[in-house]
């Protein structure tokens, strides 16, 4: 089954969210902090399994730039410099699928390694 692809992209630079609308109808705001720390670059995710890094302190990060990759993804550009991963529609679509799941995984990652989040 194909992975629904995003009819609308729209950056909110004000409260620092993306919202994806997908063809099924499936909608989601992101936080740029939660695409920022699940981002899919090398940098992020290591070379393989359990070379994860986990990011912290991007709380108030935002997106800079939205540049499209071909018809299958888009490059974030966020303004603290990052910008080498690839959100293909495959990898945005699980991340707002399973934004919940993640988040509390990445809130319970951050407290095993004794990091606060600033609010």
């Amino acid at each position: 089954m194909a992975v629904p692809k995003p009819t609308d992209i729209t950056l909110h630079k004000q409260s620092r969210e993306l919202e994806v609308a997908f063809e099924d109808g499936f909608q989601k705001r992101l936080s740029c902090e939660y695409l920022r720390v699940f981002s899919p670059s090398a940098e992020v995710q290591g070379h393989g399994p359990g070379q994860e890094v986990l990011v912290f302190g991007k709380e108030h990060v935002n997106i800079e730039r939205i540049d499209p990759v071909g018809n299958y993804a888009v490059r974030l550009v966020f303004d603290d410099g990052h910008d080498t991963g690839i959100y293909t529609w495959e990898h945005l679509y699980t991340l707002a699928a399973q934004f919940e799941e993640n988040w509390q995984s990445y809130l319970a990652r951050l407290e095993e390694a004794g990091v606060q989040r600033q609010t």
